[in-house]
């Protein structure tokens, strides 16, 4: 056989490869636009649910009126294609799901398929947890927040304010910053929720382990101290609150590898691969040390 056969030979599977790759990508691409189509006839709605947090909070302060303004006379626009930009990704995840699946599948053996599954299931339920938290507890307090910086004008028209002699600051947000900083939140918080799903994953491949992440934790609060400062407001309350949410995630994260790694101690040890003298002696070596 001629090098050139075995070129051919070789070349072969990669081109059907990518040709599954791109039925996967078109039909997932297809999903995408079917959601956003559907969002986009029903923006209104979604809308107006994700101006709850804000209405609510101005409720709370007597301030009746919480509608928002187009600065720009195309903002109603790409307001309606943000949120079907969103509500197509949302909809369309879960086949888009699939189709990576079905990508991947074929090339797992039977316990990889096992061990990979639970992990793409838990990913959008992990997203949808965060997502919601954000959403439900953070704008809240984030929006109360920001409303408190209002001054005169908190009920009525501020007449007291004026009468008085103190200038009136009322809000009066622009749709689209709204939407954005709301977009914001959801999808910030819903991929920090994506940690103890990725570092269980990256354990169970032998890629990290529960002692080094724990020797890491000092910078690894670094570093979501970093994150909370750079993905939300610059508003204490929510940087403590994504903080805490990360760095309790990054701690269940470590028991979550603990148990995997059990896990595979006990398989190795019923397939008698396990070398229990080999462990012993490592630790004895780590008992030398400490005495060191």
């Amino acid at each position: 056989m001629s090098a050139t056969d075995d070129i051919d030979d070789s070349a072969a599977p990669l081109i059907e490869h990518l040709a599954e790759l791109r039925t996967r990508l078109i039909h997932s691409v297809i999903a995408f636009i079917i959601g956003m189509i559907i969002c986009f006839t029903v923006w209104n709605p979604i809308f107006n649910f994700l101006t709850n947090p804000l209405c609510s909070a101005m409720a709370e302060r007597g301030q009746e009126d919480c509608g928002l303004i187009l600065i720009k006379l195309q903002e109603g626009f790409f307001v309606a294609i943000s949120i079907s930009l969103l509500g197509g990704l949302v909809l369309g995840f879960p086949y888009i799901s699939y189709q990576m699946w079905r990508f991947v599948a074929p090339g797992l053996y039977k316990n990889e398929k096992g061990a990979f599954l639970p992990f793409l299931i838990a990913s959008p339920i992990m997203f949808f947890i965060g997502a919601s938290f954000a959403f439900y507890v953070v704008t809240p307090l984030a929006f109360d927040f920001f409303l408190g910086f209002q001054q005169g004008s908190l009920t009525g028209d501020g007449s007291d304010a004026v009468a008085n002699g103190v200038a009136g600051i009322a809000f009066q947000g622009s749709a689209q910053e709204y939407l954005s900083l709301t977009i914001k939140f959801i999808v910030a918080f819903g991929l920090c929720f994506q940690l103890p799903v990725l570092l269980t994953l990256m354990g169970k491949a032998g890629l990290v382990s529960a002692e080094g992440l724990g020797n890491v934790r000092k910078y690894a609060v670094v570093a979501i101290l970093v994150l909370a400062a750079l993905v939300t407001p610059p508003d204490v309350i929510t940087q403590v609150i994504l903080f805490v949410v990360v760095y309790g995630l990054y701690e269940l994260s470590i028991q979550l590898v603990k148990r995997v790694e059990k896990q595979r101690e006990a398989k190795l040890r019923a397939e008698g691969f396990y070398d229990e003298d080999e462990d012993l002696l490592a630790e004895f070596d780590d008992d030398e040390d400490d005495l060191k």
